[in-house]
């Protein structure tokens, strides 16, 4: 097949087991395989790990049964699954939806590679390999993927966490539908040609909004809308390493209430590990929960408990847990709050410069418009990015954790444009008048390093070849015959 990415020879397959199968029934079939094999592969790490924790747990809840269900169980919620936890306290059940974000990563990992080694076809057979083509493989791998993902639905049916049937019903094929195209299209190198409409725009675009887009006189890779969207990555990435870092700021100044509370859930060393795997596997919300802080909608820690730079409402009972000491202090905010507005402003200077570097010879308008839209994308990314951040982590007053998605999202919009747009001029205008100035610098730099030649002797002017003597000829004799104080010199 023209185009497929062949990379296998550089990096072992997903599913070296089952090559002879996929080397006879090539297609859908290998696609399936693949598919299953991901889940299976996603489904038995977890539960390799819940088992771990269950045999060295002193005093394990519940029999291997009841472990073999929490796996299942988080698997689903590695998916964005909602789950229903049925043995409370007061007999309501209380759903808990707050998906880890790096537990995320497993899925998303397995299908891509399991999508792309169903592309690829049989990696030791070279170029003789099956060729597949892109719909058969991406629908092999997403029915192979939720066939299993059934299954674990109806075996966590009845256990102590079950899965809600609307969530489940629309995040796993999602996340299985957009990892798998992903891994497909990486497969084909990342090609543009099929999803682009005229001068780079998506066809999916609608009309005004293409034509908004369109940018005739770019270059290859220079197109406005690619631009803006590496500006967008950048920016996206300078506001969650920002709300990292004030994480970390925070557990640090607040770090004899995390050290109690890690002392308070863990009793052996198993507990310990299992509170620290849990840490590690929600540090990425905790960034996301920083960035959104940072621009000032700030998070919610229960219904009616927003914390922000500005203010943070009285926290309710909350259980002990490692990263919720890094909360601010119930109060009105203290300059040191307001501090963190440095991360908004610094992602807006990195989408700013993004755009103005790649860019590099636009108009004012065309640099403008970049950046508007670089502030659009990166909105579209933080607002995504808070609702997967947050969920429910029980009924009543534990139903919303986490920041609001829409005013993350629009928060971020204003931060971005207000600042990246001043940027991308401001060194879009700095760029030029070095350039002006290097160039000037050259110019001026050559004409001294060249060495003179020597300079020719003057020669006598030639004789007049007509009767009539030259102008200078007459000039030169006039000036002798006043010098000599001839009266019939030009002032006689």
């Amino acid at each position: 097949m023209t185009g497929v990415n062949r990379m296998t020879d550089l990096r072992p397959s997903l599913s070296p087991l089952i090559t002879p199968l996929r080397g006879r029934s090539p297609g859908l079939a290998a696609g399936l395989l693949n598919g299953a094999l991901a889940a299976g592969l996603g489904l038995g790490s977890l539960t390799a790990l819940v088992m771990l924790l269950w045999i060295s747990s002193p005093y394990p809840d519940s029999g291997p049964g009841g472990a073999l269900h929490v796996a299942a169980s988080l698997w689903l919620l590695a998916h964005g699954a909602e789950l229903v936890r049925t043995d409370t306290v007061s007999g309501l059940p209380a759903p808990v939806g707050l998906t880890p974000l790096l537990l995320l990563l497993l899925p998303v990992w397995l299908l891509h590679r399991a999508a792309r080694d169903a592309v690829e076809g049989d990696p030791a057979g070279g170029d003789e390999g099956p060729a597949v083509r892109a719909r058969t493989a991406w629908a092999g791998v997403v029915l192979g993927y939720l066939g299993v993902g059934a299954a674990v639905v109806l075996y966590t049916a009845d256990g102590a966490l079950r899965p809600s049937w609307l969530w489940t019903g629309l995040s796993l094929p999602l996340v299985a539908g957009v990892a798998a195209g992903a891994g497909v299209w990486s497969a084909y190198g990342c090609p543009r040609g099929p999803l682009d409409g005229a001068h780079g725009v998506p066809a999916l675009v609608p009309g005004a909004l293409r034509r908004l887009l369109r940018d005739p006189g770019a270059e290859p890779g220079r197109g406005r809308l690619e631009v803006a969207a590496r500006a967008a990555a950048a920016g996206t990435a300078a506001h969650v390493g920002g709300g990292a870092l004030l994480v970390a700021v925070s557990l640090v100044w607040h770090g004899g209430a995390a050290r109690v509370a890690f002392t308070q859930l863990t009793e052996g060393w198993s507990d310990r590990f299992a509170v620290l795997l849990l840490c590690l596997a929600l540090l990425p919300n905790a960034a996301v929960w920083g960035a959104a802080y940072a621009l000032g909608p700030g998070f919610a820690l229960g219904v009616g408990r927003v914390t922000g730079p500005l203010s943070a409402a009285p926290a309710p009972l909350l259980p002990p847990f490692p990263l919720l000491a890094a909360v601010p202090e119930a109060g009105p905010g203290t300059p040191l709050h307001w501090a963190a507005g440095a991360v908004p402003v610094a992602a807006g200077l990195t989408v700013g410069w993004f755009v103005a570097r790649a860019g590099d010879g636009w108009s004012r308008g065309r640099t403008a418009l970049g950046a508007l839209l670089a502030a659009g994308l990166c909105a579209v990314a933080l607002a995504v990015l808070a609702g997967l951040a947050g969920g429910p982590l029980g009924a009543g007053r534990l139903a919303r954790f986490g920041p609001v998605w829409w005013q993350t999202g629009a928060a971020g919009l204003l931060w971005t444009a207000v600042v990246g747009v001043p940027a991308a001029l401001g060194v879009r205008w700095w760029r030029g008048r070095s350039a002006r100035s290097r160039n000037t610098r050259e110019r001026v730099a050559g004409t001294g390093a060249s060495v003179p030649a020597p300079a020719a002797p003057v020669s006598p002017p030639p004789a007049a070849t007509s009767d009539q003597p030259s102008a200078s000829a007459s000039a030169s004799a006039s000036d002798e015959l006043y010098d000599q104080g001839d009266p019939t010199g030009p002032l006689g």
